[in-house]
C-alpha cells in the first residue's frame, strides 16, 4: 500500500512539474527534468506491462495510450510537449482504486467523514487542470494573451465560473467550442460540489446485511434493514 501512496505522490509531483515547467519552456534545467520524468515513467510503464497478465490489453487501454503519449511528450518534447498533462488521468485512476480508497478511509478520519466532498473537489480540480492544459495546448504560440499555464488557468476558471472578464479570450472556432465545453461541464461539476458540501453528512460503510453504503456518522443500526453496523469512529469529542 505504501507503493500505491508513492505512485500517487509521484503522479502529483509530475503534474506540478508540468504546470511549473510551462513558465520555463526551453530552459536547460526544465529540459533535463523532462528526460528524468520521462525515463521514470517509462520504467514504471514497462514494469507494469511486464507483470501484467494481458500486456496488450494494458497497452491498448485508453490510460495506457495516455501513458505512451506522456512518455513521448517528456522524452521528445518537440513532438508534443503540451500533452504531459494526461498524467493526471492516471493519478485519478489510482486515487479511485478500491484498495487505495479503503486505505484512505482507514488511515484518515477526515477522508472517511468527507469522502464525497473530497472526490467532488478532486474531480473539479482534475477537470480544471485538463481544460487548462487543452486551452494552453491549443492557444500557446497562436494567442499572445496566453503565454503560460497561469494565463490558461485564469481563462479556464473565469469561464467555468461564468465570470467572463473578457481580458483574455481564446481565438478561432476550436477555441470557442472548447470554451463552450468548459462552461457546460464546469458548471455541472460546481453543482455537484455544492450538493456534496451542503447535503446532510454521511459516511461510507457497507451494511453486512443489505449492502446500504451511506449512513449517518453516529448510526448504530442500518436505516434500511435494522441490522447492527460497526462504523469506525474516533470516540466522543
Amino acid at each position: 500500500m505504501r507503493f500505491r501512496y508513492g505512485l500517487l505522490v509521484f503522479d502529483l509531483v509530475t503534474i506540478t512539474f508540468v504546470v511549473v515547467s510551462s513558465f520555463f519552456f526551453g530552459h536547460p534545467v526544465s529540459e533535463a527534468l523532462d528526460l528524468v520524468f520521462g525515463g521514470l515513467i517509462l520504467i514504471e510503464f514497462c514494469a507494469r506491462l511486464w507483470i501484467s497478465r494481458a500486456p496488450l490489453n494494458e497497452l491498448a487501454h485508453p490510460l495506457g495510450i495516455a501513458d505512451v503519449v506522456v512518455i513521448v511528450s517528456f522524452l521528445a518534447p518537440l513532438t508534443g510537449e503540451n500533452f504531459a498533462f494526461l498524467r493526471i488521468l492516471r493519478a485519478l485512476r489510482l486515487l479511485r482504486s478500491y484498495q487505495l480508497v479503503s486505505r484512505l478511509r482507514r488511515d484518515f478520519p477526515f477522508f472517511r467523514r468527507n469522502e464525497d466532498a473530497v472526490f467532488s473537489v478532486v474531480h473539479l480540480c482534475v477537470f480544471l487542470l485538463i481544460a487548462t492544459a487543452l486551452v494552453f495546448a491549443s492557444q500557446y504560440g497562436r494567442n499572445p494573451q496566453i503565454s503560460n499555464y497561469a494565463d490558461a488557468l485564469y481563462f479556464t476558471v473565469a469561464t467555468v465560473t461564468t465570470t467572463g472578464f473578457g481580458d483574455i479570450i481564446v481565438q478561432g472556432t476550436t477555441g470557442r467550442l472548447l470554451a463552450v465545453l468548459i462552461m457546460i461541464f464546469g458548471v455541472s461539476l460546481f453543482i455537484r460540489l455544492a450538493q456534496t458540501l451542503f447535503r446532510p453528512q454521511k459516511v461510507q460503510h457497507e451494511c453486512p446485511e443489505c449492502g446500504l453504503s451511506r449512513h449517518d456518522p453516529d448510526a448504530v443500526h442500518c436505516k434500511h434493514c435494522g441490522a447492527t453496523i460497526n462504523i469506525p469512529t474516533e470516540g466522543m469529542e
